[in-house]
């Protein structure tokens, strides 16, 4: 190399160094906080995953305090022991999209400086395709929650997690009789669930709009996160894309986590947060 492409080199370097995009910041979490609340439907409230058709509180990923599950709360409580005793779940088994706002009132009338939200899927999982949540509308309702979380708690971090895949409950349940029997005895997921054995095209195509509107719900939910600022915090669709197993699944039910699925469900959603 010649002295002035020797001396050029490091230059030209150095330029297209400049030249390269920032990479966008990363939000501060900010010291972990003293006090907490879940928002959500029956995967928050920890249904059947202790007991015959049960909410069992004490195995949500988020807010429970069972050491096997290890949720949001006790990895924070490990950091910040203040923390201890202040875990809210104002989850209701049931809840869709539109039910937030409510839930949101009730963080913020709670004062906490944490929240998580996993909603969604009773807006597909529904008795029909046709009785599916809008994708406008659930977005709409996810402003308002976010909305009234924003006004009454400006300093709180807000962790939006995404609605698991229910095609994959399907894909990994439609071999099991019992699985099978479940969903039909009781009536559960039929915009997804219904015909779980049958390959005829329309069914098949059922399910992959179903799935859709979960990406789509999902998407919304990446939105609304970043539209909300810096203290909201989306899981990039970590929960979505976790491989879940009919193993993790209520032997129930076929449809809700068990403590195992809990377990998994914590382990892979603070991962995706704010994880203090």
């Amino acid at each position: 190399m010649s002295p002035i492409r020797r001396l050029l080199a490091p230059l030209a370097a150095l330029t297209a160094l400049t030249l390269l995009p920032a990479a966008p910041a990363v939000a501060d979490p900010g010291p972990p906080p003293s006090s907490m609340a879940s928002l959500g439907d029956s995967i928050t409230r920890g249904f059947n995953a202790c007991g015959w058709y049960v909410d069992c509180t004490s195995r949500s990923f988020s807010t429970g305090n069972d050491s096997a599950v290890n949720s949001h709360y006790l990895r924070i409580r490990t950091a910040n022991p203040a923390i201890n005793g202040n875990n809210h779940n104002d989850a209701r088994s049931g809840a869709k999209s539109a039910d937030m706002y409510g839930q949101a009132g009730t963080a913020v009338g709670q004062g906490v400086g944490y929240v998580t939200m996993l909603i969604g899927a009773n807006d597909a999982c529904t008795g029909s395709e046709s009785s599916m949540t809008p994708v406008s509308t659930f977005r709409a309702n996810i402003d308002s929650a976010l909305n009234r979380l924003r006004a009454g708690l400006p300093n709180a971090r807000v962790f939006v997690i995404s609605i698991p895949d229910v095609h994959r409950l399907w894909f990994v349940g439609k071999g099991s009789g019992s699985a099978r029997t479940a969903w039909s005895l009781f009536g559960i997921c039929q915009s997804l669930l219904a015909n779980p054995t049958s390959t005829a095209q329309p069914d098949v195509d059922r399910r992959n709009r179903v799935r859709q509107r979960v990406v789509d719900y999902n998407t919304q939910l990446a939105q609304a996160c970043a539209a909300y600022g810096p203290n909201c915090d989306f899981d990039d669709n970590a929960v979505f894309g976790y491989p879940f197993t009919l193993n993790q699944l209520s032997g129930w039910d076929y449809f809700h986590p068990n403590a195992t699925g809990q377990q998994a469900l914590a382990n892979v959603s603070y991962a995706a947060g704010f994880a203090w």
